[in-house]
């Protein structure tokens, strides 16, 4: 087992009398708010630090042009 591993909570939803496909919509609302699956598809192949470094670097760039967008927009 790695050294560097995360040890979490487990996630978890209860299944009451609104039906199982209820809790499952709940249960990918966690896991989509969580980032689990991001985190999945980023561990899924090597990166090489660089192009990490990069990758993080565009996402910031792309975050910042979205909420300069935001409060560029005219508020209705």
């Amino acid at each position: 087992m790695p050294s560097d591993a995360i040890q979490c909570k487990p996630l978890e939803v209860a299944v009451g009398d609104r039906g199982i496909e209820r809790a499952i919509k709940h249960l990918k609302r966690k896991v989509a708010t969580e980032g689990i699956l991001r985190e999945l598809k980023m561990r899924r192949h090597y990166m090489k630090p660089s192009i990490k470094r990069r990758k993080k670097q565009a996402e910031a760039a792309r975050r910042r042009r979205k909420r300069a967008r935001m409060d560029a927009a005219p508020r209705t």
